[in-house]
């Protein structure tokens, strides 16, 4: 059914990424409670088989993405607000590093406690890599170009890129906040994204936007070394 597959090709990416942040979770919960032993860095080493997993199943579903243009990046207007809300988005985010509740500060990933020089460069490759390649593209496939639609109309690919909803627009900034440890800059940060989409009508302006965000947060985080933020 093409519905299916439609719906398929845009949820399976982000249910495997929230799979392995599931997984490590549980593994810093387990050990914890003393049940498994841990490095500080052992969990490091998800994340390169996360970015491979989840890239290895967009590429798997590339053609089914006909609402992903990059020709729509060649209108320079949109570009320039999608690159310059991207930057607003970082600094709102550096500034809203608030947990909720009694939600402990996320330890994040420090690659000065990895001793071994060449590990320790290919794991922060890869922490950049994914980031700004996989993360903006899976995430904006998921919450803007599926969920987004699908809260309109379940059979969601009928519903043009763009067309806005109170319902649909709140319910996704709210869910895309709660995804993040820093949930109000979440939030914000979805409302952000969304609202590129109503002006552009593109999931790739979205996408760029992401990725200028999280590609000024990777040489923020790594120039200052508040690895909480990763």
């Amino acid at each position: 059914m093409p519905f299916k597959r439609g719906a398929l090709a845009r949820v399976l990416p982000f249910a495997l990424f929230i799979a392995f942040i599931a997984v490590d979770e549980c593994a810093r919960l387990l050990a914890a409670q003393g049940w498994i032993n841990l490095s500080q860095t052992s969990l490091y080493y998800l994340y390169p088989l996360k970015t491979i997993a989840v890239a290895a199943l967009l590429y798997r579903y590339l053609r089914d993405y006909t609402e992903l243009s990059l020709r729509d990046l060649a209108v320079g207007r949109h570009t320039l607000i999608s690159c310059a809300l991207g930057l607003l988005t970082f600094v709102l985010w550096i500034s809203m590093d608030w947990t909720l509740g009694a939600g402990a500060e996320p330890q994040g990933f420090n690659p000065n406690l990895i001793t071994d020089q060449p590990t320790r460069i290919v794991l922060t490759l890869f922490r950049v890599a994914g980031a700004v390649l996989v993360v903006p593209l899976m995430e904006e496939l998921f919450w803007r170009s599926f969920l987004l639609r699908y809260l309109i109309d379940a059979n969601f690919e009928s519903v043009p890129i763009g067309r806005f909803s109170w319902a649909s627009f709140l319910v996704t900034v709210l869910l895309f906040g709660l995804e993040h440890h820093f949930i109000l800059a979440g939030m914000v940060a979805g409302a952000i994204y969304s609202m590129i989409l109503y002006k552009t009508r593109s999931i790739a302006q979205c996408v760029l936007a992401h990725a200028v965000t999280n590609l000024a947060l990777a040489g923020y985080v790594l120039y200052t070394g508040r690895w909480h933020f990763w």
